[in-house]
């Protein structure tokens, strides 16, 4: 029996990779300091290639976290059928969003635009450029705040069917 993990998380995890792949990541992303990340993360991997003329498929660890950016564990998936959604987000400049929060663990990887999140408990912040990927908060009241241009964000969500990605 595979793992919640090998069946559908692995596989969104790399569809995420390769969608900010596309999306013209240069260099390897530096990660929310309070998250507890993985020490690979950012760091590449060249998987061997079944052709030695054709190139190495090149693998970077974009995020790796069993806590929310604010130190929380994560304490569980929600049970049920599996659904995995992945939204391309623009907000445009000087924005805040609505205080939510999400019922399921998600992560979201900012193409462009400097994004800060705050958690409304305790103040704290987070601030965000391109190339970082901030493993979100689970049931935490938090929103994002844009600067001077518009944030494009894609954001992976691992839910189940029929649940709302976001609460307000």
């Amino acid at each position: 029996m595979q793992s919640l993990y090998q069946k559908w998380l692995l596989p969104a995890g790399l569809a995420l990779a390769l969608l900010a792949g596309q999306a013209g990541a240069k260099e390897p992303p530096a990660q929310a300091p309070s998250a507890k990340t993985d020490t690979t993360a950012g760091q590449p991997s060249q998987a061997a290639s079944a052709d030695p003329a054709s190139p190495a498929v090149r693998v970077e660890t974009l995020m790796r976290s069993s806590a929310s950016w604010d130190g929380k564990p994560y304490a569980s998936y929600p049970s049920g059928p599996p659904e995995l959604t992945v939204l391309k987000i623009t907000i445009p400049p000087h924005s805040a969003l609505p205080w939510h929060t999400h019922p399921m663990p998600n992560a979201a990887y900012v193409l462009s635009g400097e994004l800060t999140v705050q958690k409304k408990a305790d103040g704290r912040e987070q601030k965000l450029t391109p190339g970082q990927v901030l493993p979100e908060m689970v049931g935490e009241l938090h929103r994002g705040i844009t600067g001077d241009k518009p944030v494009e964000l894609i954001v992976f969500y691992a839910g189940t069917k029929g649940m709302p990605l976001s609460q307000h």
